[in-house]
Formats: C-alpha cells, structure tokens, sequence
C-alpha cells in the first residue's frame, strides 16, 4: 500500500494489487476507521465511502485536486504507465 501522502490524520494510498486488469487512476483515503475512495479522471468523484461526513469528502476532493499531479506520478511510476 504506497502512501503517497498524509494530510491532517488523513493518509491518501493506492493498494499495490487494484485489481486484474488494473482500475483507472483512483486514490484511497482512511484516518481512523473512515475510508473514502476518489476517481481521479475524468473528474475528481467520490467513488465510495464508509464513515466519512459529506463536508470530509468534499474538502478531501480539494485536497486530491491540489495534489492531482502528484498523485498521478506516484501511480504512473509505480504502476509502469
């Protein structure tokens, strides 16, 4: 699970074996037991979460937007694209 960074308790990661074939470019989200899981293309969505409020998920879709590229490095170099 490469963690590609943390933010106010909040760790933004990608699971190393995300499925055969490979989903598209997504980032996960957890602190505590809350758990959130963002598609990155063609827009920034919440595609699942599990004991976040409404507000958490909108300011983390701020987070992932001012971090987007990054997040796309860290999936293309780790992924071989």
């Amino acid at each position: 699970m490469p963690t590609i960074f943390r933010y106010r308790g909040y760790r933004f990661f990608f699971y190393s074996n995300e499925g055969d074939p490979l989903e598209p470019l997504h980032i996960h989200v957890i602190k505590g037991g809350n758990v959130a899981k963002f598609w990155l293309e063609p827009e920034i969505s919440a595609a699942e979460s599990y004991g976040m409020k409404s507000s958490e998920l909108t300011m983390l879709g701020r987070i992932i937007e001012n971090n987007k590229e990054l997040i796309k490095k860290a999936w293309n170099e780790y992924f071989n694209y």
